[in-house]
């Protein structure tokens, strides 16, 4: 059976990232006036990165907080399997 957890915990995004060989990144094309554009995390194994470009984590959480985002995540496929599923959400009920 799989599950989704849900953090805003930047250590816990980090840890599960990065177990999974995932780097910080957004989609080229989309930073504007500060704005680091579209987050997302790159798996170099399992994604084109001609689309993304890699930048820091302190980058990477700064736009986080600033757009009070939420980091849903799955730890194991129903089969078992390490899962590298995650999606950014809006952040509900905390400021």
């Amino acid at each position: 059976m799989s599950s989704s957890n849900q953090t805003h915990n930047h250590q816990t995004i980090m840890e599960w990232a990065e177990s999974r060989g995932g780097l910080p990144a957004r989609v080229i094309g989309t930073a504007s006036n500060g704005d680091e554009g579209i987050l997302r995390i790159h798996f170099p194994e399992f994604s084109r990165s001609e689309e993304l470009e890699e930048i820091s984590w302190e980058d990477f959480f700064d736009d986080f907080e600033m757009d009070k985002l939420d980091f849903l995540y799955q730890e194991k496929k129903a089969n078992g399997e390490q899962s590298t599923f995650y999606k950014l959400v809006e952040r509900r009920g905390q400021t």
